[in-house]
């Protein structure tokens, strides 16, 4: 790999058709990213919308990488992570703005410790000040039925940043958000990058999950924070991202589960997604039931293309450090506990 020496980081941003995002959340990766440390790189998925002449005449500084076509979240940033070439790599989402000091804790982070292979800084609301947001907040989890929950946010529930999980110390979480993601690129590529056949959604989830398997770490950094809109691809409530995190949770189960679990947890958690697609039924949300049903149809015709693991003795990760061995569906739902600290 051609690695320049200075700066070690590259930020990457993939872009389709984001120019609107570009032109408002570009100006803070800029202002916040210290030019000696990192370059700035957008990764253009084919867009027609006149993204790239705006960055060649408003951007001029920023380093552009340009796909013909829409590779998707996952493959667009494979290739771009491998034709940039650095030691480091930031995975920013076009919807999110850098704070102020942002990058330094968490290159130092993966400088002083090489068996931590990723991080994440604090994910913090664009939408609402002081608040975490949903898609990573200050790290996330999985229960022992693969269902996704961060420290900061639970299901829809989403808490205020008052400094409760701040530490002067990474802390080791399962999954680090695809929104402001920081990988040491050998060990991203050793472990295979990100999973192109999920196009998007849960593969940065996958991705960590692989990277455990492999004996790294996954960590917090909470002294940085990026701001974060959200929803800027797919909404919440749109059918497609409700297809595609169904289905490819499924299939990231299939892939890292050990072979001794793997049957029995995907037969609970179809029936629990079951019980999600009755629910969307009985309250006449069409297109949510169908695009459950979708998923669980599709994940079963793809999972023979998936390989499983092999190695009898792989652990059980949705059990074990620094996952719980809880049903989030249970707390939050029986018990209450709403919050992460009362889990």
């Amino acid at each position: 790999m051609n690695r320049p020496q200075n700066p070690s980081v590259a930020v990457i941003i993939l872009n389709w058709n984001g120019e609107d995002l570009l032109r408002r959340y570009l100006p803070a990766a800029i202002a916040n990213t210290p030019p000696d440390l990192a370059t700035i790189i957008v990764a253009d998925n084919g867009s027609t919308d006149g993204s790239l002449s705006m960055l060649r005449k408003r951007f001029p500084s920023v380093r552009i990488i340009s796909f013909p076509e829409n590779l998707g979240f996952a493959e667009g940033y494979n290739r771009a992570i491998a034709e940039a070439g650095y030691e480091y790599t930031v995975l920013l989402n076009s919807d999110a703005a850098p704070t102020p000091g942002w990058l330094p804790p968490m290159l130092e982070c993966l400088r002083q410790s090489p068996d931590i292979a990723a991080c994440q800084p604090k994910i913090l609301s664009m939408r609402e000040e002081g608040m975490f947001e949903y898609a990573g907040a200050a790290g996330g989890f999985l229960d022992r039925h693969g269902y996704p929950y961060c420290r900061g946010r639970i299901f829809s529930t989403v808490e205020p940043d008052n400094g409760q999980y701040d530490s002067t110390q990474p802390t080791d979480i399962f999954w680090a958000s695809g929104a402001a993601l920081m990988v040491r690129t050998s060990a991203y590529q050793a472990v295979g990058g990100l999973d192109s056949r999920f196009f998007a959604h849960m593969e940065e989830i996958d991705l960590c999950w692989r990277m455990h398997l492999a004996g790294y770490r996954v960590v917090a950094v909470t002294s940085a924070a990026v701001r974060h809109l959200g929803g800027a691809s797919l909404s919440a409530n749109d059918p497609r991202k409700t297809y595609l995190n169904f289905r490819n949770n499924l299939l990231m189960m299939h892939k890292n589960l050990p072979a001794s679990v793997r049957t029995r947890r995907l037969f609970v958690r179809r029936l629990l997604d079951t019980i999600a697609w009755s629910k969307a039924v009985a309250t006449l949300r069409w297109s949510e039931a169908a695009a459950i049903w979708r998923a669980h149809r599709h994940f079963a015709r793809m999972r023979s293309d998936f390989p499983t693991l092999d190695n009898p003795d792989a652990p059980d990760l949705l059990t074990s450090h620094p996952n719980r061995p809880l049903s989030i569906l249970a707390a939050y739902f029986l018990r209450r506990h709403t919050t992460f600290p009362r889990l």
